[in-house]
């Protein structure tokens, strides 16, 4: 097939890069006809869904719902009720890429180039994107190609009128509810937000402990021990602490406008998290 008959598609993960992107490529690539698509985990941020439907207000267009068949709690009996960690990611498989997979198979099947669009910006040298694994199957970075970086994607939802998704009030990058890349300021944060999420999330993990799991979502202690009144408020007094170390060492450009919050690679090295959940 020609590549007037290829297929575009641009993954979001309820973030601000990859709404960022989508925005972009709106602007800057109107004669392309994108396919938006959000893989859902039945496991996301209320504030999530709240952004995806002003995002496709903008767009004018519909974002696809990308379902699993199966849902975390089937996979979780299959992998014998350990909870995902860093060392066994099986939600990012099971729930995020295998979808993927499975809705763009029938067109690479057919011999359709696709063309999905990636949100790695152009300060991200140490982020890898998703590797295709099929000829038929092109991945783009257009943030890393053209140069844009963390300022310019605020610039970018700003200037749209979008805005940042509600959740960066509390919290720095979404996904699930109990995802593990978590900081422990966000679980403390979760209580406080979401209350009936974390009793789902301490819920799995206490279920998880007693079938043998060796993880808990946050390292090092459970959600219970993370969340007691005192090792709570010396969690968040920690992390008032950082936050005015980095405040102190940030280099202000007079140029550009930047955001007076400072989010969770600033404050605890660049993040290792799934691409995904988190873009």
């Amino acid at each position: 097939m020609s590549d007037a008959e290829a297929k575009h598609v641009l993954g979001l993960s309820g973030g601000k890069d990859s709404a960022a992107l989508a925005v972009y490529m709106r602007q800057h690539h109107p004669e392309l006809d994108i396919d938006y698509f959000f893989t859902d985990t039945g496991k996301e941020l209320p504030e999530v869904y709240e952004f995806l439907g002003r995002l496709e207000g903008f767009l004018g267009k519909s974002i696809l719902r990308l379902n699993p068949d199966r849902d975390f709690d089937f996979w979780l009996k299959q992998y014998n009720n350990f909870l995902p960690s860093p060392q066994t990611r099986w939600c990012t498989r099971q729930l995020k890429l295998r979808p993927f997979e499975q809705w763009l198979k029938p067109m690479l099947e057919e011999g359709k180039k696709v063309y999905s669009y990636v949100a790695i910006r152009g300060d991200e040298e140490y982020r890898e994107g998703y590797s295709s694994k099929h000829k038929n199957l092109k991945i783009v970075l257009p943030f890393k190609d053209d140069g844009i970086d963390k300022p310019g994607v605020h610039e970018i939802l700003e200037s749209s009128g979008l805005g940042l998704p509600k959740y960066y009030d509390w919290r720095s990058r979404s996904g699930c509810t109990f995802c593990f890349y978590q900081q422990k300021i966000e679980w403390v944060r979760l209580k406080e937000q979401h209350p009936e999420a974390f009793e789902e999330a301490k819920a799995y993990e206490k279920n998880a402990v007693e079938n043998g799991s060796p993880f808990t979502w946050s390292q090092g202690e459970s959600l219970d021990e993370l969340t007691e009144p005192e090792r709570a408020r010396q969690i968040k007094e920690d992390y008032e602490k950082r936050v005015e170390r980095a405040k102190a060492k940030r280099q202000q450009n007079p140029l550009r406008d930047e955001p007076d919050s400072l989010d969770i690679d600033e404050l605890y090295g660049q993040a290792k998290g799934c691409l995904a959940c988190h873009k």
